[in-house]
């Protein structure tokens, strides 16, 4: 794709992000029904759970992503499985910051250990670890491979926790559940956030793809100077 080509498609994607956002944002405050029980407090989860949904989306990049380079070991892999574990962090970590948010006012405490709140937890600090495995190994095409195999164990934790609520006792209701699941008129505005979230991914996964392939770039350039000398 030329730059020409990438820069449009990033400036439509750009103007979409910024108009679901809008969107999402009056489907959440506005439009969506006053939950009965929690009241307002309930809004937060139509950003807690679309946040959750979408890094474990990008840590499903990251596997597959990671799972193509051992094959190939091309590092437009290594880039993408890079981009998608850094971005799947920040999404982890906007819900294991609203959940406490969530949860103390509504069953009064901050952190439980419940399954899905572990496993979680977990998800994010073994990502963490992905991040740092890459800033301390120097060789690149080392860090490549030991965080492409890294990568490809620690999402072994990502069905632990969608499967979580189901498998064990937790204080998460599912979403599916009829005793617990969601009430059909606050589908519209959690079905928006859940695509305004996705699309939110998307751009930022691709201009920090772009990111890491110009400092791909940058670094042949400066060894080739090296050995020019």
């Amino acid at each position: 794709m030329s730059e020409s080509s990438r820069s449009r498609m990033d400036a439509v994607l750009g103007v979409v992000l910024l108009l679901g956002m809008m969107l999402a944002l009056y489907m959440a405050f506005i439009e969506a029904p006053r939950e009965q029980t929690m009241g307002d407090l309930q809004r937060i989860f139509y950003f807690h759970v679309p946040a959750g949904i979408t890094g474990i989306t990008a840590f499903a990049i990251n596997f597959v992503a990671s799972l193509m380079f051992v094959i190939r070991k091309n590092r437009w892999w290594d880039n993408l499985a890079l981009s998608a574990a850094e971005i799947g962090v920040m999404f982890l970590v906007m819900v294991l910051v609203t959940g406490p948010i969530w949860a103390k006012p509504a069953w009064f405490v901050w952190w439980t250990w419940s399954p899905r709140l572990t496993l979680s937890l977990v998800l994010c600090l073994l990502y963490v670890s992905y991040l740092l495995i890459r800033k301390y190994i120097e060789d690149p095409e080392r860090k490549a491979m030991v965080s492409a195999v890294f990568g490809i164990i620690a999402f072994m934790d990502a069905p632990l926790v969608w499967f979580s609520i189901r498998w064990w006792r937790d204080i998460h209701p599912s979403l599916t559940s009829e005793s617990g699941g969601l009430a059909p008129e606050m589908r519209p505005a959690f079905f928006t956030c859940m695509a305004v979230f996705q699309v939110l991914m998307i751009y930022l996964l691709r201009r920090r793809f772009y990111l890491e392939s110009l400092s791909n770039e940058l670094e042949l350039i400066e060894r080739e100077a090296g050995t020019a000398r």
